[in-house]
C-alpha cells in the first residue's frame, strides 16, 4: 500500500460515483478495483483522485496503469509521461510509456522508452521482452514504408 503523499486533500462531499472519505480512500478502492480487474470504473475514481492531488505519484501510477489495462492508451501515454517528467528515472514509468506508445502504433517512440527502462532494470525480463517485439515491429513498418515509397 502506497504512503500518503503530500498533499492529500479531504472530500468535502461525496461526488456521485465516488467513495466517500478523503481522496485516500478514492486511491484505495481505485486500486482494489484495478485489482479486481476492472480498469475502467478505477479509472475513473482514480481519476477524480488525481484531479484533487494531481502531484501524487502513487495516484498517477495507479492512473497510468488504469487507463492502459481498460485500453485507453492515449491517456495511458499522458499519464506514464507525467510520471516519466516529474521524474526520467522510474523504470516502470518508462516502460509504461512505451508500451501504450506501441499499443497506439507509435513504435519509434515505444522503443525509445522500452530501451531505457531497460537498460536501468536489466534483471526485468519482460522490459527486454518487448523492447525486442517493439524493435521488431519498428524495423518491419520502416522496411514496408520503403517498399511503398519505392513503388
Amino acid at each position: 500500500m502506497a504512503e500518503r503523499d503530500e498533499g492529500w486533500a479531504g472530500a468535502e462531499e461525496q461526488e456521485e460515483g465516488l467513495p466517500s472519505g478523503e481522496v485516500y480512500d478514492w486511491y484505495q478502492r481505485g486500486v482494489q478495483l484495478l485489482d479486481e480487474g476492472d480498469p475502467a470504473t478505477a479509472s475513473q475514481v482514480l481519476g477524480r483522485a488525481a484531479a484533487r492531488v494531481p502531484h501524487s505519484r502513487s495516484v498517477l501510477e495507479a492512473l497510468a496503469r488504469a487507463q492502459f489495462d481498460s485500453e485507453q492508451y492515449d491517456q495511458a501515454v499522458v499519464s506514464f509521461q507525467r510520471l516519466v517528467e516529474e521524474d526520467p528515472d522510474d523504470d516502470y514509468a518508462q516502460f509504461g510509456w512505451g508500451l501504450s506508445a506501441a499499443k497506439l502504433g507509435q513504435f519509434d517512440l515505444a522503443v525509445e522508452h522500452l530501451a531505457v527502462a531497460a537498460a536501468m532494470r536489466p534483471d526485468v525480463n519482460y522490459y527486454a521482452l518487448a523492447l525486442r517485439g517493439a524493435r521488431a515491429t519498428a524495423r518491419t513498418q520502416s522496411a514496408h514504408r520503403r517498399q511503398e515509397a519505392n513503388k
